[in-house]
């Protein structure tokens, strides 16, 4: 039956009413078969079937191909305040269920995992580092970021300041502005310095929530690097795509003999040594600015060999247009790496691409590993943390692929 409320009514095709059946929450553009003829933007919406049944509710985007992002299939929910406060709850305990002490530096809101599609909330210790994806969401924003600190208070968690790092090409399409900057409301203090510090694995890091990648730092490869650590032990490391040096002083800190942590940004490469410094690890340590693509056929050429190797590279592919392109960047770097690692060496290799998915990256490592006349000796096939959580049904949330070999 149809919900007795206000909200605007929307027919979609059979396929949609299947996806959204088996909790898919994306309603698109061209399998919607009827709708008012003046929408709110931003507005909530019901979703019914051709035959009248009723779907789900969610947030309208008039200009995004995702038309209509669900929030819940509960006929009888009004969306407001304490909604919204509820699904704000929910996620904070499990986060300090899964994540336990690393409840200080870790995702806290992950977007449609968490029923709150368009939303992305990280923190770091004291300050939330937060991106909007979304234009449902970024309408009631004032409201979320007043409920998130009233809701980490409870945990005893005075949030000094959010960072809203809405500066992704992707709100373009949403129609909506890029910036990022402060977000000053009444119930938060005066601004603190953007530039803070986390602890991981017992690693210290500074991180930058204004001017760091993404939204200050990744956050997801936490236990990915701690993985990689253990085997680095006593080992020569090579770390590619370092970024402000995760992997590499996790290697470090671990009992790695020596590591060499490269990325091709200067900046990352200055925050990556300055992280060493913090950490009493930069005598283990020594750092390039270069591009991998470059650096490693050089390597082989100069018989310089590392133990093990890590490839953390940014995603090759934000489409499903370009994967033959990133699948061929993925294999060279792979093909070099394996090349320039010592029989028995190791290799640990990962994909932050959802349209990469496993069974190409697979059939991609294999290829590489055909191709350099090896082996590889499969130690562990990881995925993003937990606080990043994948909802099976909605294959989008599944994105990083992290692999741990031996070459034979």
């Amino acid at each position: 039956m149809k919900a007795e409320r206000n909200f605007p009514a929307f027919t979609v095709s059979k396929k949609c009413e299947n996806s959204v059946r088996a909790g898919h929450p994306w309603v698109y553009a061209d399998e919607i078969r009827s709708c008012p003829d003046e929408v709110e933007n931003g507005c909530i919406a019901d979703v019914f079937s051709e035959k009248g049944s009723y779907l789900g509710s969610g947030f309208v985007s008039l200009r995004s191909k995702i038309r209509i992002r669900i929030l819940s299939d509960n006929a009888n929910e009004s969306f407001g305040e304490k909604f919204f406060a509820r699904r704000i709850r929910y996620a904070l305990d499990y986060r300090k269920t899964v994540m336990g002490e690393d409840f200080s530096a870790c995702r806290l809101i992950h977007g449609e995992s968490d029923g709150m599609p368009g939303l992305t909330v990280d923190r770091y210790g004291d300050i939330l580092s937060v991106q909007i994806l979304s234009y449902g969401m970024d309408r009631i924003k004032d409201m979320l970021f007043r409920l998130l600190t009233e809701e980490l208070a409870k945990d005893g968690v005075e949030v000094s300041g959010i960072m809203e790092r809405n500066d992704a090409a992707i709100r373009v399409l949403e129609g909506l502005e890029q910036y990022k900057g402060w977000y000053h409301g009444k119930f938060l203090p005066d601004p603190p310095s953007p530039v803070t510090e986390i602890t991981e694995n017992g690693v210290k890091y500074l991180v930058d929530v204004e001017n760091g990648q993404k939204t200050g730092f990744f956050l997801d490869q936490k236990y990915n690097r701690l993985a990689a650590a253990k085997i680095a032990r006593g080992k020569k490391v090579l770390d590619c795509f370092t970024h402000t040096g995760s992997f590499a002083l996790n290697c470090a800190y671990g009992g790695a003999e020596h590591v060499t942590a490269v990325d091709v940004s200067r900046f990352a490469v200055d925050t990556a040594q300055e992280n060493a410094v913090r950490n009493g690890l930069e005598g283990k340590m020594d750092f390039m600015c270069a591009d991998v693509f470059d650096l490693l056929p050089r390597l082989a050429e100069e018989h310089i060999r590392y133990d093990m190797i890590i490839l953390d590279p940014p995603a090759f592919t934000k489409s499903r247009k370009t994967v033959g392109s990133a699948e061929r960047g993925y294999k060279e770097i792979n093909y070099r790496a394996m090349k320039l690692l010592p029989r028995g060496g190791y290799l640990a290799t990962c994909s932050c691409s959802h349209f990469m998915n496993n069974e190409l990256f697979v059939k991609m490592l294999m290829s590489a590993a055909k191709d350099a006349g090896v082996q590889l000796k499969l130690i562990e096939a990881r995925q993003q943390a937990p606080d990043h959580p994948i909802l099976l049904n909605v294959p989008e949330t599944d994105y990083l692929k992290f692999y741990l070999f031996q070459t034979v």
